[in-house]
């Protein structure tokens, strides 16, 4: 007997923001923890850090979902940073999370946006 199709994620399998924020912090952490600021290790590093948050967001077996990584890191200059993005959603099934991680040589900023997809 094959399982029925459905348009929603099963309660246990659906994006948790609290469980996706927890894993960024122990990510961010893991991989910026007494790092300087170096601009020509910039983009590696967002790619390293994005690939490891999706690889353990893929551990949690959440069925469905495209997880859409964002990960941006700059030099910590005390200079403000203003950042926006749009997305069309389903709001019963999608969500994100985002997390910041803040030294005296750089500040990086993850989102992890859970699309549900049918």
């Amino acid at each position: 007997m094959s399982e029925a199709f459905s348009l929603r994620p099963n309660h246990k399998k659906k994006f948790r923001g609290p469980v996706v924020k927890e894993i960024m912090k122990k990510v961010l952490q893991e991989k910026l923890e007494g790092q300087e600021y170096q601009a020509d290790n910039v983009t590696n590093s967002t790619k390293e850090i994005a690939d490891a948050i999706r690889d353990r967001l893929k551990e949690l077996g959440w069925d469905r979902y495209k997880f859409i990584v964002s990960v941006v890191i700059g030099e910590q200059r005390g200079e403000g940073l203003k950042m926006g993005c749009r997305c069309f959603w389903d709001s019963d099934t999608d969500n994100y999370a985002e997390e910041l991680y803040i030294s005296k040589q750089l500040f990086c900023v993850a989102t992890v946006f859970g699309l549900y997809h049918y």
